[in-house]
């Protein structure tokens, strides 16, 4: 069973003083790859559509990351997209003072969470946040959903640095991270706490498929801590170069952060049966 997924990928490219020399060969995470090349995308047999709830109120903070990191992606990206994703990737040797990046790793760890690799990246990317994050700003308001998501992915990245630092090469070390996919797995943690019974409208092959957010998020989750234990750090080791402690760490940072403010009710996300209607 695959499902699609997000994605915070590790470039193939090193960091270097000659942009025009990076090349990119990652793919998207989680049960159903996407790949981030040029490549024409394989699509795999599960695509989540919605999960068929509307927000309480409009998710101004989603709908605002979902257009920032478009617009970085057009703007930015685009018209250069190999020294654009040198200088704004977040680089693990910046951390341990083993490299030099082009920004200091306080500035890159933000920076990296808007840049993506292709058109498959950032559109996987956003799928997710949007079909996932609408419910979860709703339940936490607008501003602790914003520092939520920077928590998340800063921990997300900060997770898959020390992994590659301790047990990684220095060539590891030295390659670019990038995508806001830890800062979703954050938001993905989060909705599995808020609201484990929903039902994911999935695109199964051509079937459209009711599945419960539990047994979609879990599957997701178990992909990724597969992955991360067997690919583990090298970009080329896991399927093109996901950085799948990224996801790990994200995830479990959100799940224990919903579950601390809804134990002392600072959350309040909706009944999911009373709004979309309980299954027959």
């Amino acid at each position: 069973m695959r499902a699609a997924g997000i994605t915070c990928w590790q470039s193939a490219g090193r960091l270097s003083t000659a942009p025009h020399l990076l090349r990119f060969s990652c793919s998207t995470s989680a049960i159903w790859p996407m790949h981030c090349s040029p490549r024409p995308r394989k699509l795999g047999p599960m695509l989540p559509l919605s999960d068929r709830m509307r927000a309480r109120h409009f998710p101004f903070v989603n709908v605002a990351l979902i257009i920032a990191n478009f617009a970085v992606w057009i703007f930015y990206e685009l018209p250069n997209l190999d020294s654009s994703v040198t200088h704004s990737s977040f680089y693990a040797c910046t951390v341990d003072n083993a490299c030099h990046g082009p920004l200091p790793w306080g500035i890159s760890w933000i920076t990296a969470m808007f840049m993506h690799g292709s058109w498959d990246h950032i559109l996987g990317n956003m799928l997710f946040l949007a079909i996932f994050g609408k419910n979860v700003e709703d339940a936490f308001g607008p501003i602790r959903y914003l520092l939520f998501y920077f928590a998340g992915g800063f921990v997300a990245m900060m997770t898959q640095t020390a992994m590659t630092l301790l047990a990684g090469s220095a060539a590891d070390a030295h390659t670019p991270n990038l995508g806001a996919s830890g800062a979703i797995a954050a938001v993905l943690g989060a909705y599995l706490v808020l609201y484990p019974t929903s039902r994911v409208l999935t695109l199964v092959v051509v079937w459209p498929v009711l599945i419960p957010a539990y047994v979609f998020l879990g599957l997701w989750f178990l992909y990724q801590l597969i992955e991360a234990n067997f690919g583990l750090f090298s970009p080329s080791s896991n399927g093109g170069g996901v950085a799948f402690f990224a996801h790990v760490g994200g995830f479990i940072f959100g799940f224990i952060v919903a579950r601390w403010l809804t134990g002392r009710g600072r959350v309040q996300p909706q009944d999911y049966d009373a709004v979309v209607g309980a299954p027959a």
